[in-house]
């Protein structure tokens, strides 16, 4: 039975999502502030975790950012207020999977646990394949220019030192990798990456595109790996001499 902490400080919202997840099978704790949430989180094991932003004691930007500081990397989906653009995009920065905005669907946030779900099981089944003896570990090395990644143990360097990336950037930047020279439009990115259809929210593809950038190019205003192909999308290169 896979655990879920729901971090509220609407007492609604938490019977609400409490009610929907465990009919649907899920362990839930819930907290109604964010020092409570992240206790519990350090204190235990949970397999998903959906985080309110404004929260009483620790605000949810805060949580996540403490959170991912100590290499929890449980997917957290965070709430927003529905006009609060800014937050959606710090929060993702800070190393959340995926938002939901207020008023929400509990039908639509099982469904995006479930997409998110998935992809780390096929995440992980890729993995055990690869380590079941088949293939030597170096040659799952991708080494593009300065770039090194380590698909088996989420490790990536650039120009010999390690760089940290939050999950979803690992995953897009593993992916890009994989299809050098291949223009991938945003929506194609949400699919693959997020696996799930959002509507139009590109602005999630474009604030990891800039982060990943900042942490692997030189020159974020000159990259030479991960080019825009304007009107198309993006595409990852092996830098030109």
């Amino acid at each position: 039975m896979k655990k879920v902490l729901i971090v509220d400080d609407e007492p609604s919202i938490l019977t609400l999502l409490k009610f929907n997840l465990e009919k649907e099978g899920y362990n839930v704790v819930t907290a109604l502030d964010g020092l409570e949430g992240y206790t519990l989180a350090m204190e235990s094991s949970y397999d998903f975790i959906i985080l309110d932003l404004m929260l009483p004691s620790m605000d949810g930007m805060e949580v996540c950012k403490k959170l991912r500081q100590e290499k929890i990397k449980t997917p957290i989906m965070i709430l927003t207020a529905k006009d609060d653009e800014l937050d959606k995009i710090i929060g993702l920065e800070l190393g959340a999977d995926d938002y939901m905005t207020k008023p929400f669907s509990p039908r639509e946030v099982l469904a995006r646990m479930k997409a998110i779900f998935r992809r780390t099981n096929e995440t992980s089944d890729e993995s055990q394949h690869k380590n079941d003896g088949s293939k030597d570990a170096a040659d799952e090395i991708i080494t593009i220019g300065e770039v090194e990644i380590y698909p088996e143990e989420y490790i990536v360097k650039v120009r010999g030192e390690h760089i940290s990336l939050t999950p979803k950037e690992f995953e897009l930047l593993l992916y890009m990798s994989r299809r050098m020279n291949r223009i991938l439009s945003r929506d194609h990115l949400l699919n693959a990456i997020w696996d799930f259809d959002y509507a139009g929210e590109t602005r999630i593809v474009d604030v990891h595109i800039s982060h990943l950038r900042e942490k692997i190019e030189e020159d974020t205003k000159k990259p030479k790996y991960i080019l825009t192909v304007r009107g198309f999308g993006y595409k990852f290169e092996e830098p030109k001499p």
